[in-house]
């Protein structure tokens, strides 16, 4: 399993002081808080992305590139990556970059968020999330494994002979969670294309997670991919810890209560109740958490929220060294003792690439001299020698997808 943090970029009131960080400040710290999270042996930092006050975090690439040049292990994700808002072509162009920039120590989470007025902000119509989620996702999927693309849709400009470059890193293309809290479409979508299928899970109910978890597992089936066991789940997560656990729950209180999210809502122990958030001692999280195999059966990645709130940058890494130090290694153990040896691993870039060639050579994409002439000179690159018509992914969901060509090296990977 993979271990790791989530921030959703928010700059609250520190309600025990009366201070708000600057947007610098602000950034800086979290900076500091993924660096840490190396550091303490987390495997996973993701980004989440906004376009409006309070949060900071709308230009998720340029941030996560900075972060992989100072890091060497840590792999940088998102939380989520607005698929309704940006352009398809944007997105694959962006993230192929820092799959290269970082080594493949990447993967791209994908959702339609949840700020109603970013849709208008971006020329588009919350009416048509779903659709445009839908035909932006297909579009995204095929510039990933086609050199050469002609496409045409109803939510953007058609395609002649498009190339997204650069071409994913190996001819991999990076791996995909969707991310959802509510629409059992999109775990259709997931279980479709053998994506993975990230459940927020810090807010309602574990029934309702439970629900679109095994449609997803029992789609992914229903595709070919695997057995429900097979499918590929990442769940969100909370924790505030202090040895003693009267001290956590005090501590946190009050950036409970007054947090944005649900802050004037339900008290701190009904929350706990009825979510996965736990402020208590590193056991009890520990013991909370050890026990989501038994709810959503074996999974692959636990990110944790540990930065929101207002919560100061000193108190957030004393929580990273907690998580990192005390719970995490248990954790490890205690989800991996008894799995059963056909759940697959979490997806990492250097699997997949031995699942797509084994022990061949992965593609190094070469361009040749046709100055972007797609249309009348064929694939622009040099290991193209031989081409085939290219799968139409994404025609169930009613997207459109005409035939293009790939080169036969470019072989067809699996999702783990």
């Amino acid at each position: 399993m993979q271990f790791g943090i989530f921030t959703v970029s928010d700059i609250t009131q520190d309600p025990t002081t009366g201070r708000t960080p600057s947007e610098a400040e602000r950034i800086q710290a979290t900076l500091t808080i993924a660096k840490h999270a190396e550091e303490v042996g987390l495997d996973v930092f993701a980004l989440g992305e906004h376009h409006n006050p309070p949060f900071w975090s709308s230009s998720p690439p340029t941030t996560l590139a900075y972060i992989a040049g100072q890091t060497e292990r840590l792999i940088l994700s998102t939380a989520t990556t607005l698929i309704t808002t940006n352009d398809p072509v944007k997105i694959a162009e962006d993230y192929s970059m820092l799959q290269h920039v970082s080594q493949g120590r990447m993967d791209l989470m994908i959702g339609r968020g949840n700020t109603g007025p970013v849709y208008p902000w971006f020329g588009k119509d919350i009416r048509q999330g779903l659709p445009i989620t839908i035909e932006s996702y297909n579009l995204l999927h095929r510039l990933w494994r086609e050199d050469v693309v002609d496409w045409e849709g109803q939510f953007r400009t058609p395609l002649q002979g498009f190339t997204a470059t650069p071409r994913p890193l190996d001819g991999v293309p990076p791996f995909v969670w969707h991310g959802s809290i509510r629409t059992p479409e999109i775990a259709e979508q997931a279980a479709y294309y053998g994506d993975g299928f990230f459940a927020n899970n810090i807010f309602w109910p574990k029934e309702h997670y439970q629900r679109l978890i095994g449609l997803y597992r029992q789609r992914y089936a229903h595709y070919g991919h695997g057995t429900p066991e097979q499918a590929i789940v990442g769940l969100g997560g909370q924790a505030f810890m202090r040895p003693n656990s009267q001290d956590a729950v005090r501590e946190f209180r009050p950036y409970f209560d007054n947090a944005p999210v649900y802050g004037h809502g339900p008290s701190l122990e009904d929350f706990m109740e009825m979510t996965p958030l736990m402020v208590g001692s590193p056991q009890q999280v520990i013991d909370r958490y050890a026990s989501m195999r038994e709810t959503f059966g074996d999974y692959q990645r636990q990110l944790f929220l540990m930065d929101h709130a207002g919560l100061p940058l000193k108190t957030v890494l004393e929580q990273l060294d907690i998580l990192g130090g005390e719970v995490v290694p248990v954790l490890r153990k205690e989800l991996q003792r008894g799995r059963p040896a056909d759940v697959p691993d979490a997806p990492t870039h250097a699997a997949r690439v031995k699942a797509a060639y084994g022990d061949g050579e992965p593609r190094q994409a070469v361009p040749g001299a046709n100055r972007g002439d797609n249309l009348t000179a064929g694939s622009p690159y040099q290991d193209a020698h031989a081409t085939r018509p290219a799968a139409a992914a994404g025609a169930a969901f009613g997207a459109a997808a005409t035939a293009s060509t790939r080169p036969v090296s470019e072989r067809s990977e699996t999702s783990r």
